[in-house]
């Protein structure tokens, strides 16, 4: 989870923007019930009369309330309403404090309410104006008496209250001739109006979000996209060999693929989930309600279920990316390897190992998805019974005048709030073990230090003029986690416009001298020297550009022949492509073919022979007009004829270039200027064609090998041919 924050960390303003639209979208969400309870409460049960503030009242009628009521408060009163109109009647004031006059004003009007509904207190009120008028009782006695008759009602004197002071209020509007028709109507669409304010802002909010969310995602994507293939191009063959193809293919897509949704989601639901639960639990409490332990007991019960399934499945979640890993293993081998399979008929052989791959992704998946998808029922099922428990527990405080509809339908809304965040939570939970170790995975790739550097200070400035000159000094090397080595101090020297061939038995370093040219690796012991300027101590990009390399297997990209053989750089012109196409031998099939240096080469090079593929490999190399060519055994598919005119035509091209080719057949290189005979990992001979079969043995084997005695013996007397 750390590394997903971490790569989620560099879009903080992003982050900031999607937790500015949650809080919006929540404050909305969360307003709703409330505006649902008033609607039933106040709209539906009060007639749209919100508490025991009046907005217009007769002045008579306020005489008899401030009966009830302290000096303190009677002028707090007098303040709150302007002076009697022509009839009568005093408006409040724009400025007045409803919370504080309906505190002060429900207990006098429920008074004055009972008075009046009772047939044998109906004139009460006048009587006791009276009779304080005449000083036969005071104010004090009547709020004393008031107080402690509502004190003797205990948890039902709220409830009560506002219910006698609503009815008050609604008598006092009938007598002054206001619909209350009108005023529940104007309640109802004036609630209706923020609800529907309120659904249109969270749902912008929400939309908001996921745009938010969808576009982070992305870029998380796309940024570790990039960096892995950054990553992955500046990985030698040692860094390679860490990490299987088909693992960092899988790292690229699948792993990616799996942040990007659980980035989605943390944005949208795991950020939103703390949000809405706790503004629910702060709801829950403002309602004032004693039933809040139905909420503790819901979450203890999820929490539970989800820590239990959690740990039943997460070790099978660092399993699965590996068997993700075994299956595109076996599945690249067969696509690649389809004509080994038919020709050894191993089809089944084959069938069977991606099926057991299959089978045994398909078995973890089985089990996770089993075990998460448990979880959804049993959090329904703590829903439902938590939400029957709230009714049930919730009407009998309803029943018992502590808590009205509304009230109630609130709190179970908020309530299901409350248990839908940790339901998102729950949710999200199945998602992140796997993200989780994508995350890790990709954060190997990443971590990964590169063996091969670049210096500091590098001393390109010095082959600003190349000649070519390439200096093997005392050169050893062995290839990490060897046990012996494959080159063991070998000095040469290539020179311009000389040919450097290199022969010798399997095995025996070849390849790899060519390789250490480039600084595909770097020597164990020696140097490897350019103009006598060690590899090392130039950049890589310099090195390189010098270089013209075709290797062993030749290796096309899919586009068209022209993008292929220009694949060395912008500045290759059609000309220079056309005559690397010539001295390559490649232009008679180019020309056969309808669209000629436009025509599409596939993946791989698959729809163009070995031999075809070879040469355009040549031609790419030649077109890029480097100082130093590079050959890894790259005529090896090419008929004697094809091969014989390619190198006489290769010849005029580099004629100031040095050439170093490795070969298998003595016939490519007969007319090299210098041959190096390895055998071991150590040269054993040099010299050209007729020296060395006449002073080394090695040469002297492998040319009895290729050649016949006739061969050898026209060589021997006519020198070399």
């Amino acid at each position: 989870m750390k590394n997903i924050f971490q790569f989620l960390a560099k879009h903080k303003l992003a982050i900031f923007a999607a937790i500015c639209c949650l809080v919006v979208q929540a404050y909305c969400d969360l307003a709703l019930p409330t505006y649902t309870s008033d609607v039933l409460n106040v709209g539906l049960q009060q007639g749209g009369i919100a508490d025991g503030v009046m907005d217009t009242v007769r002045a008579d009628s306020l005489e008899t309330l401030e009966l009830f009521m302290t000096d303190a408060d009677t002028q707090t009163v007098e303040q709150a309403y302007t002076q009697p109109n022509v009839s009568g009647v005093r408006t409040l004031r724009d400025d007045a404090d409803r919370e504080t006059l309906n505190n002060i004003l429900r207990k006098p009007e429920a008074t004055v309410y009972q008075m009046r509904s009772s047939d044998k207190t109906k004139g009460a009120p006048e009587q006791i104006k009276a009779a304080v008028a005449a000083g036969a009782m005071t104010k004090e006695q009547l709020i004393s008496q008031m107080d402690e008759a509502f004190s003797k009602m205990g948890d039902m004197t709220d409830t009560f209250l506002t219910e006698i002071a609503v009815n008050y209020v609604s008598a006092e509007y009938q007598a002054q001739g206001i619909d209350l028709n009108q005023v529940r109507n104007a309640y109802l669409f004036a609630v209706g109006g923020k609800m529907l304010l309120m659904a249109v802002i969270m749902a912008i909010a929400a939309i908001l979000v996921g745009l938010i969310a969808s576009v982070t995602s992305s870029k998380v994507g796309r940024d570790l996209r990039t960096s892995i293939y950054e990553k992955v191009m500046q990985f030698t063959d040692a860094e390679m060999e860490k990490f299987s193809t088909a693992s960092l293919i899988t790292r690229s897509t699948n792993d990616i693929q799996q942040i990007q949704m659980v980035s989605v989601m943390l944005l949208r639901m795991v950020l939103y989930a703390p949000i809405v639960a706790i503004g629910g639990i702060i709801m829950v409490v403002k309602t004032g309600s004693s039933m809040g332990w139905t909420i503790v007991l819901a979450v203890v019960v999820m929490m539970a279920c989800i820590g239990t399934l959690t740990g039943i499945a997460m070790p099978k979640f660092k399993i699965m990316q590996k068997l993700v890993d075994r299956l595109n293993l076996v599945s690249r081998e067969m696509l690649t390897g389809i004509m080994p399979i038919r020709a050894f008929s191993r089809e089944k052989h084959e069938e069977q190992r991606f099926d057991e791959a299959n089978q045994n992704l398909f078995q973890t998946q089985l089990f996770t998805n089993r075990t998460m998808t448990f979880m959804l029922p049993v959090m329904m099922f703590v829903m439902n019974g938590i939400s029957v428990l709230i009714v049930w527990v919730g009407g009998h405080n309803v029943d018992a005048g502590t808590m009205q509809v509304g009230d109630l339908t609130a709190f179970i809304t908020y309530s299901m709030v409350i248990v839908m965040g940790f339901l998102m939570l729950t949710m999200i939970s199945i998602m992140l073990p796997r993200a989780g170790v994508a995350a890790d995975r990709i954060v190997e790739v990443l971590d990964t230090p590169i063996s091969l550097h670049d210096p500091e200070r590098t001393k390109d400035a010095l082959l600003e003029q190349p000649k070519g000159y390439v200096t093997f000094q005392d050169v050893s090397f062995t290839y990490p986690d060897a046990d012996e080595p494959a080159l063991s101090h070998i000095s040469f020297t290539a020179e311009p416009g000389k040919t450097t061939a290199i022969i010798g038995s399997t095995g025996c370093g070849k390849s790899t001298i060519v390789r250490l040219i480039p600084r595909f690796f770097d020597v164990t012991q020696g140097a490897v020297r350019i103009d006598g300027v060690d590899v090392r101590e130039m950049s890589q990009n310099k090195l390189r550009s010098l270089m013209g390399y075709v290797p062993q297997k030749g290796v096309l990209f899919s586009g068209t022949i022209e993008s292929n053989l220009k694949y060395g750089g912008e500045n290759i012109s059609d000309a220079d492509m056309q005559q690397a196409a010539d001295i390559a031998q490649a232009t008679e099939f180019i020309d056969s073919k309808v669209d000629r240096y436009n025509s599409l080469i596939s993946q791989g090079g698959t729809n163009v022979s070995g031999g075809q593929k070879q040469r355009l490999s040549i031609a790419r190399a030649i077109a890029k007009h480097p100082k130093i060519y590079l050959f890894d055994d790259s005529f090896s598919a090419l008929d004697y004829k094809t091969d014989l005119t390619l190198r006489k035509e290769l010849s005029k091209q580099t004629a100031d270039a040095t050439v170093i080719i490795v070969a298998q057949r003595i016939s490519t290189i007969l007319h090299a200027d210098n041959i190096l005979v390895l055998d071991e990992g150590k040269l054993v001979g040099s010299g050209t064609h007729e020296e060395l079969l006449a002073s080394c043995e090695t040469y002297q084997e492998i040319a009895k090998s290729q050649l016949s005695e006739a061969e050898l013996a026209g060589v021997e007397k006519g020198g070399r041919a």
